[in-house]
């Protein structure tokens, strides 16, 4: 019960599996410690659509889990897809949130550090304009930044915010000094 994307990878079809239109992710949190405190890198989607946007449309670099795959490789794949950076390492484990669009996320973290202008995302084909017959190569992230946990609240979509809320649960007061 695969569906086969754009690029010939498959994806488990959990529409067929479960009857309704849900989707699995997994994505990492990569956070470092500053003398201000924590920071966590989030992820802004590239293309058009999110041009504009930003308060609440930021994302922890993540994808679907693709069929036979574990979720904490499918984070840390999909990182590196993403990003063009390797996380190496044991990961935490922050559960998972589903979003609005019944999307369901698995969210690990990694202490780690990535310099934002070396960002390499990959991309994928958009038709754009919408129903122009037109494609164009879009990155699936076009910026990533390093927040203090409070701001990264603002930027993240809202189910992902629990996540950094996990985050710095996790850390106790190292985590605390921060928000």
């Amino acid at each position: 019960m695969s569906v086969r994307l754009t690029d010939g990878r498959l994806r488990p079809n959990l529409l067929a599996m479960t009857g309704s239109p849900q989707t699995a992710s997994a994505g990492i949190l990569l956070y470092r410690m500053t003398p201000k405190g924590l920071q966590v890198l989030v992820a802004h989607p590239g293309g058009p659509f999110w041009a504009r946007r930003h308060q609440g449309a930021w994302s922890l670099p993540k994808g679907l889990i693709e069929d036979g795959e574990d979720a904490e490789s499918a984070a840390k794949r999909e990182f590196e897809e993403e990003t063009g950076h390797r996380v190496t390492g044991e990961l935490l484990d922050l559960g998972e949130v589903r979003q609005r669009s019944h999307k369901l996320v698995r969210g690990f973290a990694a202490r780690g550090d990535l310099d934002p202008a070396a960002l390499v995302s990959n991309t994928f084909p958009m038709e754009w304009p919408p129903r122009s017959g037109k494609i164009i190569q879009v990155p699936e992230i076009d910026q990533v930044a390093w927040c203090a946990p409070a701001e990264a609240k603002t930027r993240l979509n809202e189910a992902q915010r629990a996540f950094v809320d996990r985050l710095v649960a996790h850390l106790g007061e190292a985590g605390a000094t921060s928000r």
